[in-house]
């Protein structure tokens, strides 16, 4: 699954929905081929929440449609809950959802079948959201979507890779290791245990031959 959701930060809750409605429309209607996983999305509805702008919107899937509405009073059968450098990461920087439910970018819950649903269906599709708003809503809509998204995106990369670094300086100033010092020290550590394990191998033998000098010897004494 390439892209699932479009949440703009600056634009209305009521609008996103109608551009998120007229994207997918156009996109799923154009392809015949979806039009099995559109059957398979019957009935179901998503819940997506924006955590950063608190915005809540709801997809759902109806007679072969898809439909984005601000408020929905029915059962849902999935939740999605991210903020919007999250999804822009998703949708704009075809980042996969899977890894980003691992980093707890993006997290899910809710029925597991209709999930795995949904991720055929947007697998199939793969919509490239910039592409599709540029031709339903113009070069210039689409296009400054496009450039916050992308800022978003580098935005949170740059802050993941300042944190990270951060935290291998705060390491060495605490004299704790870091990955490369954690795997020098593996190495010294495993070394030392090959010659512990000789050195045991060595005093074994030793021992063996101790006893057969101590058996000879008394066996002397005796005869």
């Amino acid at each position: 699954m390439s892209v699932m959701f479009l949440p703009l930060r600056l634009i209305p809750v009521p609008v996103q929905c109608v551009v998120m409605t007229t994207v997918l429309g156009l996109v799923f209607s154009r392809d015949e081929s979806l039009r099995p996983y559109l059957g398979d999305m019957e009935g179901r509805v998503f819940r997506i929440h924006v955590r950063d702008t608190d915005a809540i919107m709801f997809l759902g899937f109806r007679r072969g449609k898809a439909w984005v509405h601000s408020t929905y009073d029915g059962q849902v059968d999935v939740r999605l809950n991210a903020t919007t450098a999250g999804f822009a990461r998703m949708c704009f920087g075809h980042e996969d959802p899977d890894d980003l439910v691992f980093q707890q970018v993006l997290k899910l819950s809710g029925d597991s079948d209709a999930m795995l649903r949904f991720k055929r269906l947007f697998a199939a599709a793969d919509l490239d959201w910039e592409r599709e708003l540029r031709s339903a809503f113009g070069d210039f809509f689409g296009s400054r979507v496009a450039r916050a998204a992308h800022a978003l995106v580098a935005a949170e990369q740059k802050i993941s890779a300042g944190s990270k670094q951060l935290v291998s300086e705060s390491l060495r100033d605490m004299e704790l290791p870091d990955a490369e010092r954690l795997q020098s020290w593996q190495a010294g550590v495993e070394h030392l245990t090959h010659q512990i394990s000789r050195t045991k191998g060595r005093v074994t033998r030793l021992e063996h031959r101790l006893e057969s000098v101590v058996e000879t010897a008394t066996e002397g004494s005796s005869s």
